[in-house]
């Protein structure tokens, strides 16, 4: 299968992998046969293997080889499958959706009574908007991975939902990034972001679901 953008499904996955592990500051990811493994995150032990190539059989072997308390599997295709290879007791994630856009040039407007701030350092860029109170209102970071910048923890404070601060921090970021040279973006959405990341231009790719191992 192949993006919008014309990149094969197993790059953006690598892509993705990459560039996420920039946005959360973790190791790099380590590629194995079909996908990569790599630290959930300390203090955290657990890992967790990505596929975007594979057969039933080797997906039941990766959930036979990770069953330990906390540890993660995820694929691009369908959850059903994902859900009947892993062991009993295994839980499945929130529907997750492999996204993808086209960087082009955008304006956005801050919402009044608040003010936006983008820095980047590395391959790290993180947008955050304050409150004229000073509270931390909204943030997104983006993870660099060449030509893709990868979108990673789009969060909105409670108090400060409905204004409109998730979609202007992605479009500072989507500006950012373009600035840097920057080509496509990249995301793995929840069922609920996927409809408000369609509105903003992005597009589809693939199902993206995660399962993980039961608890200790």
């Amino acid at each position: 299968m192949t993006a919008p953008t014309g990149h094969a499904v197993p790059d953006l996955v690598m892509a993705w992998g990459r560039g996420r592990a920039h946005s959360r500051t973790t190791a790099p990811p380590e590629p194995v046969e079909g996908g990569f493994r790599v630290a959930v995150g300390p203090p955290s032990e657990e890992v967790r293997e990505v596929f975007h190539t594979y057969t039933p059989a080797s997906l039941a072997e990766a959930a036979a080889r990770l069953d330990r308390p906390g540890n993660q599997v995820m694929i691009a295709g369908p959850s059903a499958l994902l859900a009947s290879l892993v062991p009993p007791g295994w839980t499945m994630d929130e529907g997750g959706h492999l996204m993808t856009t086209a960087f082009a040039p955008a304006r956005y407007a801050v919402p009044g009574g608040y003010r936006l701030a983008v820095e980047t350092e590395g391959p790290l860029t993180v947008a955050r908007a304050f409150h004229a109170n000073g509270d931390l209102a909204a943030s997104a970071r983006l993870g660099r991975d060449g030509d893709f910048g990868v979108f990673d923890k789009v969060v909105t404070a409670p108090a400060h939902q409905r204004r409109g601060l998730g979609s202007t921090a992605m479009r500072a970021l989507g500006a950012a990034a373009l600035a840097q040279g920057m080509k496509f973006g990249l995301l793995v959405a929840s069922d609920e972001g996927r409809a408000l990341y369609e509105h903003l231009g992005w597009t589809f790719v693939s199902d993206f679901p995660g399962a993980r191992s039961k608890p200790a």
